[in-house]
């Protein structure tokens, strides 16, 4: 009996060894892109795009000519334009989910 709890016990402890890093590989694959985020508030910045932006949204066609593309799938046609910042934003933290490819990402 007594060689069969170790038995379980080493199954139960290298099951436990394959599952970590791959939830852990997850997790880190769900965090949200904030480096995006901040690479694409600087790239605004440095336009001086920002406080407009902010106020007025982002059109579309401003955020093509600097080098942004849809991913392919994404339905321009049917997003507001201008785009509000806060979607601006929660885009660039989508990381490989996002509808925009971002060339500062």
């Amino acid at each position: 009996m007594r060689l069969t709890a170790t038995a379980a016990a080493a199954t139960l402890l290298a099951a436990t060894a394959v599952v970590l890093p791959a939830t852990a590989a997850h997790a880190a694959d769900s965090l949200p892109d904030t480096a995006c985020m901040q690479a694409g508030i600087a790239a605004l910045k440095e336009a001086g795009l920002f406080s407009t932006v902010a106020r007025d949204g982002l059109p579309i066609a401003t955020a093509v000519g600097v080098g942004v593309t849809p991913r392919a799938g994404t339905n321009v046609a049917a997003l507001p334009d201008p785009l509000p910042l806060s979607v601006v934003l929660a885009d660039h933290r989508a990381g490989a989910g996002s509808l925009f490819d971002y060339p500062w990402c």
